[in-house]
Formats: C-alpha cells, structure tokens, sequence
C-alpha cells in the first residue's frame, strides 16, 4: 500500500534556528530518508517552496482564479513530503513516527487511492 506522508512545520521557525542546528536538522532528515531507501520503502519525497509561493486556483462565477499565498493562516505549512509503499497502516504508522517532524511539527499520514 502506498501512503503520503504530509509533513507540517512552522515555516518561520527555520530561519532563527543556529546554522549549527539547521545542518543537524538537514542530517536528521537525510538520515530519515537514507533508511526508507535502504528498507525499499521510498517512492518520492521532496521539500516545497515557501507557503508565501503557493497559488490557489479555482473557479469562482464561472472564471478562473489565481491567488497568491496559501488559503488558509495556520501556524504549520506543509513543507515535505514523503511517498512510500508498505504492507499496511500500522507499518505505515511506524514509518510515520519515525519522521523528524513528529518531533517539531505533525506528520499527517494518507493511504493514496480509493478506500473500498
């Protein structure tokens, strides 16, 4: 089964941290993500562009509707994301906690597809 992992981070924190701590921060994602490859589990994953770079597109009287910015003020932004394939949810759920975003953010974790 296929999941997204959808990783939500306070995008204003990053800049105030040391440079010492973003490299430690960076390792412990490449980490993360070094051990999902090396288990065969890793499909994609792949940070986002600022929230302030976002585009909200819908159509509203019939027209077309480019908005800057993201559609909602929330305190975390989704800044990553990580699409991996596994057995089931709760192998899934372990992948999950371990994802360094649980411990200054929120993994928010979807199974891809139709539910039956």
């Amino acid at each position: 089964m296929q999941f997204l992992l959808m990783l939500y981070v306070d995008e204003a924190g990053w800049p105030k941290l040391s440079k010492e701590q973003q490299q430690q921060g960076m390792a412990a994602y490449n980490a993360y993500s070094e051990e999902l490859e090396q288990a065969g589990v890793l499909k994609a994953q792949n940070s986002l562009q600022p929230s302030s770079k976002a585009k909200n597109i819908r159509i509203a009287d019939g027209k077309l509707r480019v908005l800057d910015g993201p559609f909602a003020e929330s305190k975390e932004q989704i800044g990553g994301f990580y699409l991996i394939d596994v057995a089931d949810l709760d192998a899934a759920i372990e992948w999950a906690s371990r994802c360094p975003t649980v411990g200054h953010g929120v993994v928010e974790l979807r199974a891809i597809g139709r539910s039956s």
